[in-house]
């Protein structure tokens, strides 16, 4: 027979397999929905805000923009709504204010852009995002994000509300083996932090 003393180690690696099995199926569940543009008729499109370097996007917030502008151009929405804050080091310029900025000088109306300048997060972004809709009588949105940021985004819209679909952008700057998968593992510990914690 065997011996009862190999039971608490046959145990502990069956558990630490079931682990590793979940924690593979999030971050494929994470992958998948990055990997599917949802995009249709919708009252606003909301670009979630990133770095900007003083007046200028960085390479990541540039891609959400322009993907937003394209929706845009092709019909899907009458507004956009751009969000994000001030990041640090005393920048003079919010997220969104340099994606106005940005959007304007492409030709998009001024009347056809709302702003949010206070979010640092973002459950911050979509909560004053959703704020923005509710004040101009907004109902729908398409998300624009990076892939893997896009799951995380779509489950807190729809825990503030929003009748969301996402539009993944086409192309992420989060190319290199190591970003993304840096990405992904932050994205799967947020996706069960937010299971005990309230996002903020």
């Amino acid at each position: 027979m065997p011996s009862t003393g190999w039971r608490p180690l046959r145990l502990l690696l069956r558990l630490l397999l079931l682990c590793a099995l979940w924690l593979g199926g999030v971050a494929a569940w994470i992958h998948w929905v990055g990997e599917r543009d949802q995009v249709a008729q919708a009252d606003a499109i909301i670009v979630l805000g990133a770095a900007a370097y003083d007046a200028v996007p960085s390479p990541v917030f540039e891609a959400r923009i322009e993907h937003g502008l394209d929706l845009f151009r092709r019909g899907y929405a009458d507004r956009l709504i751009f969000t994000g804050g001030y990041g640090g080091g005393g920048a003079r310029f919010a997220e969104s204010q340099v994606a106005r900025r940005h959007a304007i000088r492409q030709g998009i109306s001024a009347d056809a852009i709302l702003i949010e300048s206070t979010s640092q997060t973002t459950y911050q972004n979509l909560f004053e995002a959703r704020r923005l809709m509710l004040e101009h009588g907004l109902r729908s949105a398409i998300v624009v994000s990076d892939p893997l940021h896009m799951a995380r985004a779509l489950r807190l819209s729809r825990g503030l509300g929003i009748d969301a679909l996402g539009s993944p952008t086409p192309i992420t700057r989060f190319r290199s083996f190591r970003t993304r998968w840096e990405f992904l593992a932050r994205e799967v510990y947020f996706f069960h932090r937010d299971l005990f914690v309230r996002p903020q």
